[in-house]
């Protein structure tokens, strides 16, 4: 079932590795289907080279049980299950532990928005949602992982297509789109913008964030009604 979804999902998932973002077995991509009744998402553990579309596992994202797949979904399987039930217009999601991304994780900062190419692609800042208390961790570790990012974003009041992506503390971060694909692409622009964060705060610490009118302007121009960049579909 699913057999074009499951393609989405594995070339989302390769898409990580060529990235740069995934060595290892690090990460994992999923993709909701239109109906946003089932998930297709990795196995566990199973490295990217290795990876067909045989292994591709189907979950139930009501109940999170195994609708088809012969290898155990990813770990993180019960975070993106979270983060689709809460977050109805995204339908892709990337997890990473991408290295400027995840040392602003592990530091417990969120990325500030120093310039226009953060802005083109987050509006505002990527928060980083508070690290898990001893029982959270101790009980649904990876549904209270997606409990505190929807946490932070309801507290916060941040529109989730705006700003795809968030880090969690002491652990990495999560993007998301309108596909897995796109899910990716928005973990790969949050590591790059994690990359030239860590950078400005490198040569200026007391770096000021981009100004307002500046952000709203480059937001703008790539998203929503008045967008503007790129090529006007032939009609």
């Amino acid at each position: 079932m699913l057999k074009k979804l499951k393609q989405k999902v594995l070339d989302a998932n390769l898409a990580l590795r060529e990235y740069g973002l995934a060595p290892f077995t690090w990460g994992n991509a999923s993709q909701a289907d239109a109906d946003r009744k089932y998930m297709v998402i990795k196995p566990s553990g199973v490295r990217y080279e290795d990876m067909s579309l045989e292994d591709m596992c189907v979950v139930c994202i009501e109940d999170g049980s195994m609708v088809e797949g012969d290898l155990n979904p990813s770990t993180d399987t019960p975070t993106h299950l979270e983060l689709y039930r809460h977050f109805s217009p995204i339908f892709g999601i990337a997890h990473t532990h991408s290295p400027y991304a995840t040392a602003f994780a592990q530091a417990g900062m969120a990325i500030p928005c120093y310039g226009t190419t953060h802005a083109d692609y987050f509006y505002g800042e990527i928060p980083c949602a508070r690290a898990l208390r001893p029982h959270e961790i101790r009980g649904d570790y990876e549904v209270n992982t997606g409990g505190v990012i929807i946490k932070t974003f309801q507290e916060r009041s941040i529109d989730p297509l705006s700003t795809p992506g968030a880090l969690v503390c002491s652990h990495g971060p999560f993007a998301w789109g309108a596909t897995a694909a796109g899910a990716a692409a928005n973990a790969a622009y949050l590591e790059e913008t994690a990359r030239l964060a860590y950078m400005t705060l490198q040569l200026s610490p007391e770096a000021a964030p981009v100004p307002q009118a500046l952000l709203e302007k480059h937001y703008g121009r790539k998203h929503g009604d008045g967008a503007y960049y790129g090529q006007t579909p032939a009609k």
